[in-house]
């Protein structure tokens, strides 16, 4: 679509959460069985009680209303443990923050909770959570093979989210676009498709001289950030903090090349001024084939939008950002447990020996990866999607994820003061100046 005005009003923006299921399929009956290694949690000998929050994550059959498939977990649960009662309790998107918070605050948390680690690690810092370190057993730690991984499920060296599954966060252009503008010779289409800062500028020239919008560096809110952030930190190789995670970082010489570069290409027409619009709102514009490219994608989006782009005529193609080197660093989502501390240590081992059930029993853990849409973080339970090419493709996506720092202190106050530099950026401001004040404070922001 050339010369297309960008849109100035767009439908309610897509809801970001981070319990959102990515877009994927029904699980086939012939799983893979895989045998982990992990000692099994202690289950207690007496009769036990315990409730599981659950978000609607896990993909249900049909119609099915949220919870039929994860109530399917708790019967064959019960089966091998009649001495634990599990009670499933659904939440929602829209309340389950507020629920959770209320719940914590009066004594009424349920003892087993289904989330991200942004939330988890945060009720684990404040004292919430029973430590989970004694199931990240030598055998687990050495299956997951992902350092980085491993410690996003931890706070203040303390484990206390247990990994399901994972899925990355990636771009995706508009396959006609570029092949019509002649930018599709700048993309690697083999192996994991990485590619180069380099080629993606000269794409940027073919698309801007082919006369199609490009996509927009958003930053309207901190709604799917995480794209912006990815993008840029790939290009020269910065980071948004430092490998102990003690600060934020975005402001080194790597970061302010890229982000002058970025505001370089929006002054040319290259890149897209996003300053009216958030991840969500940027979707909409690649979704409705306005724009030529999109940094805010992933398995969910892509399978929230596969009919609208396909009556739009809009076929995506899933890349890694591209980086100098050609070694991409993504940002991912990771699925996983966790424990409330209620005061009942009976409860806590039962709770234990659920969440080692769901991720790790032979039968039953491979088919709940895949109800998740995401991929396994053990190794050991291989391709679960062996007839799916886009899935084998982003099961290669998931080598490239990068250090997590979504547990660090102060992650929310960085958030603001992120998409607020960008917004100095995108508007031609000075990016040293802008970066330096946005670095200082999210770093004064990790004291509370």
């Amino acid at each position: 679509m050339k010369k297309k005005a960008l849109a100035l009003c767009l439908a309610a923006a897509l809801a970001a959460s981070a319990f959102t299921a990515c877009g994927g399929k029904t699980p086939s009956s012939n799983a893979p069985a895989s045998n982990p290694g992990s000692a099994p949690a202690s289950a207690p000998a007496e009769n036990v009680e315990i409730t599981w929050w659950a978000p609607p994550t896990f993909i249900q059959d049909g119609d099915d209303a949220a919870g039929t498939y994860e109530q399917t977990i708790i019967d064959a649960f019960q089966a091998k443990y009649p001495n634990i009662k599990v009670t499933l309790e659904t939440i929602d998107f829209t309340n389950a923050g507020e629920k959770i918070t209320a719940a914590i605050e009066g004594g009424t948390a349920a003892d087993v909770l289904f989330d991200a680690p942004g939330r988890i690690i945060e009720y684990g810092k404040n004292g919430k959570l029973v430590s989970l370190d004694d199931m990240f057993t030598d055998d687990f730690v050495k299956d997951v093979n992902n350092n980085d991984l491993l410690s996003s499920c931890q706070g203040n060296g303390t484990y206390y989210m247990y990994p399901i599954s994972a899925s990355p966060f990636y771009m995706a252009i508009n396959e006609k676009m570029w092949t019509d503008a002649g930018a599709m010779e700048y993309v690697n289409l083999e192996g994991d498709r990485s590619w180069t800062t380099d080629d993606f500028e000269k794409a940027l020239e073919k698309l801007h001289a082919a006369g199609y919008n490009p996509g927009v560096l958003f930053c309207s809110g901190q709604g799917g950030d995480q794209g912006t952030r990815a993008f840029i930190n790939n290009l020269y190789g910065g980071s948004t903090a430092n490998a102990d995670r003690t600060q934020y970082t975005f402001n080194s010489e790597e970061g302010i090349k890229a982000l002058t570069k970025a505001q370089e290409w929006i002054k040319k027409g290259w890149l897209g001024n996003g300053v009216a619009y958030n991840g969500g709102q940027s979707i909409e514009l690649f979704v409705a084939g306005t724009t030529s490219f999109e940094f805010c994608w992933g398995t969910s989006a892509a399978g929230n939008n596969a009919a609208t782009m396909e009556a739009n005529g809009v076929t995506p193609i899933s890349l890694p950002f591209p980086s100098d080197d050609g070694k991409a660093s993504l940002e991912y989502l990771v699925n996983g447990f966790c424990v409330f501390d209620n005061g009942d240590a009976a409860k806590a081992e039962a709770a234990k020996t659920f969440i080692q059930f769901i991720c790790d029993d032979s039968e039953w853990g491979p088919q709940n990866v895949i109800r998740t849409g995401a991929f396994p973080v053990r190794t050991s339970f291989g391709n679960l999607y062996p007839n799916d090419a886009e899935r084998e493709l982003l099961a290669k996506f998931t080598t490239m994820y990068g250090p997590y720092y979504n547990t660090m202190d102060g992650f929310a106050n960085m958030r603001t003061e992120w998409w607020n530099m960008l917004q100095v950026v995108t508007g031609g401001g000075d990016v040293t100046e802008a970066v330096n004040k946005a670095v200082e404070a999210s770093n004064a922001g990790m004291a509370g």
